[in-house]
């Protein structure tokens, strides 16, 4: 915790700094970039003992059937940045990615035959400070950059179905949601290149770590006390400078 804090203090002052220093016209450029990607969540073999998903997939004859991989989805974003001098942009963006996953109790069925059906919803809309760096210099031709951050995940978890009691068999229905955030430093690294005076155009790839807090007591208790929010982002970009 330590750690993300010093982190989270360094890209303040570093944004705060570019805000509130003056430099030539050219090193103020600011610039809005969008982005739209795919984030891919953290695989199985990566996931802590404590993630839901993972125990989920490991209750024996309780577990339920569904892939982590199904988890992929798309996601969204928006980032503002400030430049400071010829070779480092600081910002930050905002993101947004949901994925619902349908999923079925592998080795139980009601006593008509007919699956045991749940739908596993994860959302999370990561709120970012970052610090970029571009080697070659950020204004002309193709910029390849190398960045860090610090993002507050803001997420929400559920499971929406039925649902079987492991005591007596029986089956009901259920919904079970949480919503939360934490904090946890991002990577990333891509590369840009201008068009014309303004616009903007690249790729990027980012990697997140983090889990999140889940009830494990009470009416809506989850099978597991943490949730990964883990996992690679991969992102097409487009903006401007002004």
């Amino acid at each position: 915790m330590l750690r993300t804090r010093t982190w989270l203090a360094v890209i303040m002052v570093t944004t705060a700094g570019a805000l509130l220093h003056p430099a030539s016209a050219q090193a103020q450029s600011q610039a809005i970039n969008f982005s739209v990607g795919a984030f891919i969540p953290t695989g199985f073999d990566g996931r802590s003992n404590d993630d839901v998903l993972v125990t989920e997939l490991s209750q024996g004859v309780y577990s339920l059937s569904f892939d982590v991989r199904d988890f992929n989805g798309a996601t969204v974003g928006a980032e503002y940045l400030i430049g400071i001098g010829d070779y480092v942009d600081a910002g930050v963006g905002i993101g947004y990615y949901r994925r619902t996953v349908p999923s079925l109790y592998a080795d139980r069925v009601h006593p008509s035959g007919a699956e045991i059906e749940q739908d596993l919803r994860l959302r999370i809309a990561p709120l970012t400070a970052s610090v970029r760096f571009y080697p070659m210099g950020r204004f002309k031709g193709f910029q390849p950059f190398l960045g860090a951050g610090i993002s507050r995940l803001n997420f929400r978890f559920s499971e929406t179905g039925e649902f079987v009691d492991p005591a007596t068999e029986d089956i009901f229905q259920a919904r079970y949601t949480h919503s939360g955030s934490t904090v946890a430093p991002i990577f990333l690294g891509g590369l840009r290149a201008t068009i014309g005076d303004k616009g903007l155009i690249g790729g990027e790839v980012r990697y997140q770590t983090g889990e999140g807090d889940l009830p494990t007591t009470g009416d809506n208790a989850f099978i597991a006390p943490k949730v990964d929010l883990g996992g690679w982002t991969t992102n097409f970009t487009f903006g401007f400078r002004f």
